[in-house]
């Protein structure tokens, strides 16, 4: 009997709504204050639970990463040491969120293939040790296993639930990768913003502080925010190449995305305070 295709699974965007480095720890890891929010705007994985251990990964992504750095895979390979499954699973990729971008995509790939299988592999493991898991491939992979938007603490594993407005949003691409690591090894990144409270922090003015280095580093994005701040309050999400403004209204989002520049590309998408993954988990 051939399985059948579990589609549609979304591994949603975030946007860090603020970023505050407060430290350099001594394994080189950095202390941060970060509030995630997810936006409406996705990957898409397709899984078909095969009945032998192999795992097979197929993308529309024109660059192919190699296997042992593929996040899905890895993700798909610890779920099944760590559970010691005996099945394999073949996975459709739809890419949709670019990479380099500050948006999460990849750890949103890795925590969504964890989350599919856990269900579609009859696993049942805890949201929690699901998230253990998630940790070892990625800082940001927790936030999207357990699909709510967070203020996090330490490297960003530390969650605690916050309920922010979920406004509209134009985000914009620049053309440019930025490399997390380059940046958090640059000796010009602020490593010393003092830590607050989550009720200070929620009423305080919103900043990035990866921010001004990005934009020195990168007339892309300098040029990007420039033109998005002429509309809206706007900031860089993560470590860049995004940034976003935001809007009350879906209107207003997409009036100034008409007038983006050709030489720029950019979406409108909803902000979402429950991930459309755990929308899709319900089904199942």
């Amino acid at each position: 009997m051939t399985a059948a295709l579990s589609l549609g699974w979304p591994a949603p965007a975030k946007l860090n709504l603020f970023l505050h480095i407060n430290g350099r720890r001594e394994d080189g890891y950095h202390e941060l204050q970060t509030l995630f929010q997810f936006i409406e705007h996705c990957d898409f994985l397709d899984f078909k639970v095969t009945e032998n251990t192999n795992l097979k990964l197929h993308s529309n992504m024109s660059a192919v990463v190699a296997d042992n750095d593929n996040l899905i895979l890895r993700a798909a390979k610890s779920l099944q040491e760590y559970s010691q499954c005996q099945q394999g699973a073949e996975i459709w990729l739809d890419k949709r969120l670019p990479m380099g971008g500050g948006l999460g995509g990849g750890s949103s790939d890795a925590a969504t293939t964890l989350v599919a299988l856990n269900s579609l592999w009859g696993l049942n493991i805890p949201i929690a040790e699901l998230a253990q898991i998630g940790l070892k491939l990625g800082a940001d992979v927790p936030v999207f296993i357990n699909g709510f938007s967070a203020f996090a603490e330490g490297v960003g594993e530390r969650l605690q639930p916050v309920y922010p407005p979920q406004p509209w949003y134009l985000v914009v691409v620049p053309d440019v990768h930025v490399s997390t690591a380059e940046i958090f090894q640059d000796p010009a990144l602020p490593r010393n913003t003092p830590k607050h409270t989550l009720a200070s922090l929620m009423e305080s003015p919103w900043q990035n502080d990866c921010q001004e280095l990005v934009v020195k580093r990168s007339p892309q994005v300098a040029k990007a925010l420039a033109w998005l701040l002429e509309y809206a309050p706007s900031r860089m999400t993560g470590t860049g190449a995004c940034v976003f403004g935001q809007f009350e209204q879906e209107q207003q989002a997409n009036d100034a995305l008409a007038k983006l520049p050709a030489s720029m590309n950019g979406f409108v998408a909803k902000g979402a305070n429950k991930s459309p993954l755990m929308l899709r988990l319900a089904q199942c």
